[in-house]
This record gives C-alpha cells, sequence and structure tokens, in this order.
C-alpha cells in the first residue's frame, strides 16, 4: 500500500512534520546560502561571527522576556551536553528530577552516575502523564517543558523558598510555550526543535544565583574545560563560544528567532502552536480509529502531538504511505513501542499543513 498516492489537494503545503530534526524554512537555507563567504569559513573570533552570536543572545532574550540580571549563555553540544554540564556545574549536592518519559531520564540518569553527587530523588509517572516536583532535601529541581518522546507538557514554577536552583529543559517547549522565565533559574534547550535550525549548541538563559552557584562549584570540583560552566558565561559575554561553533546553525537560529519576533513575539508564536495542537487533538477526538495518547487535555503539548491508532490501523504502514506522498517524519518516538503517529507543532510548522495532515491520514485510512 506504500505505493497509494495521495491526491494534491489534501497533500500539506509542507510534508516536514518532525519534532527533531524539524523543518527548517525554505527562506533560512536561501538566506545561509545566499551569505557566501562573509561568515562561512571564517574565524569565530572576529566582528563578524560575533555579531551572529549576539544576534542569537539577543533574539533568545528578547523571545523569552530575558528577566532583569538574567544573562543568555551558549556552548557547544545539544541539551544531551548540557545534562553533563549541569551535573558538573549546576548540581550542589543532590538533584530533583520528573521522570515521564525518555528525556528526563536521561537527565535523572546523569546525576546518579556521577561520584560526586548524592543519589537523585527521582518522581516517575508513566508515558503519557505528568509528575509533579515536591519540595525535599535538594539543591535543584529539573524536569523538561516539553517531553519530546510523549507528547506531555509541564508547567514550570518555583518549588521551594531556598536557594535551590529549577532547571528546566526546554529543547522541544521554547518558543512555542508560553514561560515566565523568573519562575527558573535555567532554562535550556537546543536549536533543531522549536527554532528550526540544525543541531550542534545548547543556549540557556541563566539567572544570577545559576551564574553563582556555577562559579562556586567550579572552585570545589574538577571539571572538564569543555564542561566548564564559568568558562561558557565568559565567553558567551564576549558573544562567542570557547571552542568553534556550528556557524549554519548559528544563522539559522538566529535568523528563526527574528522571524519569530517580527511575527508578534513569543503570544503569537503560542497562539500559532495552539491553533496547530487544536486542529490535531480536535481531529483525534471526534475520529473512529485515532485518540490523543496524553489523556488530561490540560497535559498535552502544544508543540509535540501524539496520538494512538486502533490496532486495526498499523500506524507504520500510515507513515509509510505519508512518507512516500512527501509527508515526513510522523512515526512515534522509537523506544515509546506504540501505535502511534507522532506529528511535531513547532512555530515554523503552519497549522494549516496540521489540519492537511489529518486529512492525508483519513484518506490514508479509508483505503488500507
Amino acid at each position: 500500500m506504500v505505493d497509494l498516492v495521495i491526491p494534491q489537494d489534501l497533500l500539506p503545503a509542507d510534508g516536514r512534520f518532525g519534532s527533531g530534526p524539524s523543518k527548517v524554512p525554505d527562506g533560512a537555507l536561501e538566506r545561509l546560502a545566499a551569505s557566501g563567504r562573509t561568515l562561512m569559513g571564517t574565524s569565530h573570533r572576529q566582528a563578524p561571527v560575533r555579531a551572529l552570536v549576539g544576534r542569537v543572545r539577543e533574539g533568545l532574550g528578547a523571545l523569552l522576556g530575558l528577566p532583569d540580571g538574567y544573562e543568555v549563555v551558549l556552548g557547544n553540544g545539544g541539551s544531551t551536553v548540557f545534562w553533563d554540564v549541569a551535573t558538573f556545574g549546576l548540581v550542589r549536592r543532590r538533584s530533583q528530577h520528573l521522570v515521564f518519559g525518555e528525556f528526563s531520564q536521561k537527565f535523572a540518569d546523569a546525576t546518579a552516575a556521577a561520584p560526586f553527587l548524592d543519589q537523585p530523588d527521582v518522581v516517575r509517572a508513566e508515558p503519557g502523564s505528568l509528575a509533579s516536583p515536591h519540595e525535599a532535601d535538594v539543591d535543584a529541581y529539573a524536569w523538561p517543558h516539553n517531553e519530546t518522546s510523549t507528547g506531555v507538557m509541564a508547567p514550570v514554577r518555583r518549588v521551594a523558598e531556598d536557594d535551590s536552583l529549577v532547571l528546566v529543559d526546554a529543547t522541544s517547549g521554547a518558543g512555542g510555550l508560553p514561560v515566565d522565565l523568573a519562575e527558573t533559574d535555567v532554562y535550556y534547550l537546543a536549536p533543531q526543535k522549536g527554532l528550526a535550525a540544525d543541531g550542534g549548541l545548547w543556549l540557556a538563559t541563566f539567572s544570577p544565583a545559576a551564574i553563582d552557584r556555577a562559579a562556586e562549584l567550579a572552585g570545589e570540583r574538577w571539571v572538564p574545560a569543555s564542561l566548564d560552566l564559568p568558562t561558557a558565561i565568559e565567553n558567551s559575554r564576549k558573544d562567542q563560544t570557547y571552542n568553534t561553533p556550528a556557524i549554519a546553525t548559528l544563522f539559522l537560529v538566529a535568523e528563526q528567532l527574528e522571524w519569530m519576533l517580527a511575527q508578534g513575539g513569543l503570544e503569537a508564536m503560542v497562539a500559532r502552536t495552539t491553533a496547530s495542537s487544536e486542529a490535531l487533538y480536535g481531529w483525534a477526538e471526534a475520529s473512529s480509529y485515532a485518540a490523543p495518547f496524553v489523556a488530561d487535555p490540560a497535559h498535552r503539548s502544544l508543540v509535540v502531538g501524539t496520538v494512538d491508532l486502533d490496532d486495526s490501523v498499523d500506524a507504520a504502514v500510515v507513515s509509510a504511505v505519508l512518507r512516500a506522498n512527501g509527508v515526513v517524519d510522523t512515526e512515534p518516538y522509537r523506544k515509546l513501542g506504540r501505535n502511534q503517529l507522532r506529528v511535531a507543532m513547532f512555530p515554523a510548522v503552519d497549522p494549516a499543513d496540521v489540519a492537511a495532515l489529518t486529512r492525508c491520514v483519513d484518506h490514508v485510512v479509508e483505503r488500507l
């Protein structure tokens, strides 16, 4: 059935729905190519690339509403690297982790393996549901704003009135979910999802308390130079990275941030992801063979939607037919093992394309 042809008038204008790497707008790629020799193949310590880093730092701060005293910090490697950065440089003794999917588990694993930290307090919830933090004998609370593997989004708020830090993984949530950065100490992300770029960087907003914690711990334990937070902070203040960054990724991030701001900023982006998610979940709830995976509507992500299909419908075959027709990356997270579609609804994805996707799925299922 992979050779089933979907009528052209049903197809989305852009059929990329990957949850990471995600859709990169064609215009940004064209502008990257047009930049020619001005950036690519030049020193990252000189003015053109440092100005590009400055665009990224300024744009991210403007989009997220950077509070007074907070700073935008960046370094090489994605969120996986940042979990190690935070393990070395932000957790003083013990952390609490909300684990409700694959990626929240990975940060908990990193702190559990660190020989210089106490075992973390892990609060678990089954995939498709949400765990909640509670006050505990810890100095850092950590969870994802959006669990990319399951399509569950979590509130962002402070947990305790002490000097503990709140570390929020915004890898797939940043730019598409509402946030008050004052409720966080570190809001960190990688750019290959909501920021419509390529991978290879981590970016984060740091509160004064987080900057102080990084300085405190740097004097107490050995840290590899590439993971040293004070080094990253010092270089970021100079609009550069400690070692050579991916220039193309920085360019795409800057372009996407400026597009988001021109469209109306975070409020407009959240309105866009809300429209996409309403189209997806509304279709699933009305369907005879599909249903939202996340039971609680309040926990259903605006940026990564997961939809279970009835056992009589093979989701893998549906995704294969879609892919053969140019509608790609609707497969579920590989380790979840469900008969499911997973649909990215990041700000770069047009809500009209999400609606078109649902019509394509109906067309395919009717003919299987």
